[in-house]
């Protein structure tokens, strides 16, 4: 079985050899292939850059990979790695994406701009099982909490075949807390918050330019939720099904 690892924080980020590492202990073999630099807000984008007509892909090193994973440093998108991953871009099409672990939780409605879920929804939508996972801090301190959870949802995840359970046409989105594995208080299935951690606010400035402000949302307003349980020491893991059609509304022909 192969496995890529790709993320939108770019090929330098620790948070590469998390999901890498855990991949190889479940006995896969592993490729690494993360945008140049950080992508972050890409969504599903499939922009790229070209030299000579080709996609610039350079080998280069993540921090903390065994030597012996081949890694590459990749002027994309990260979508665009897992789409060309699937037609072979990389070495023979992966059974397994892994995207991440993510500086900064990923949760709420806000994930459809998220370049990490974005590059697990592309994967997906060409048949390829895809698990994003991100650790809800700026700069993560404890990996190895996020290591334990990916470990026991990829298990999960690997099993979930001959146990009859339908992951076709879903991805995984793992949030986890920053907090030590003895102060983590588990790992729960949770509901998308309305929207996120962070939303923008937008106004006209006095020369009617437009003015754009991050601000962060309110953690405790939907306590259930994804946002809730991770701000209150949670683990969570939200399934998405892909883009599909949805006939329960009729819209009416023309001619």
């Amino acid at each position: 079985m192969r496995a890529l690892v790709t993320n939108d924080d770019g090929i330098d980020s620790p948070g590469l050899a998390v999901l890498a590492g855990a991949a190889l202990d479940a006995g896969y073999e592993v490729v690494v292939a993360a945008p140049a630099r950080e992508s972050s807000g890409a969504s599903a984008s499939l922009l790229g850059a070209e030299r000579d007509g080709r996609l610039a892909v350079e080998p280069r090193r993540a921090p903390g990979l065994p030597d012996d994973v081949t890694s590459y440093a990749v002027r994309a998108a990260p979508a665009l790695i897992a789409f060309v991953a699937a037609y072979g871009g990389f070495g023979p099409r992966p059974d397994l994406l892994l995207s991440g672990a993510n500086k900064g939780a990923n949760t709420g409605n806000a994930i459809l701009h998220s370049g990490t879920v974005g590059a697990a929804l592309s994967a997906m939508t060409h048949g390829i099982r895809s698990l994003a996972v991100s650790v809800d801090a700026a700069e993560p301190r404890h990996w190895d909490t996020a290591r334990l959870v990916t470990d026991h949802v990829l298990a999960w995840m690997d099993g979930a075949a001959s146990d009859g359970v339908p992951l076709d046409r879903r991805t995984l989105n793992v949030n986890v807390p920053d907090v030590p594995p003895d102060r983590l208080r588990g790992l729960r299935q949770a509901p998308l918050a309305t929207f996120g951690l962070v939303q923008a606010n937008i106004h006209e400035d006095g020369d009617r330019h437009l003015v754009l402000q991050y601000s962060g949302t309110e953690r405790h307003s939907e306590p259930d939720s994804d946002t809730g349980l991770l701000t209150r020491g949670w683990a969570t893991a939200t399934l998405l099904v892909a883009p599909y059609a949805d006939a329960t509304v009729e819209v009416p022909g023309l001619g």
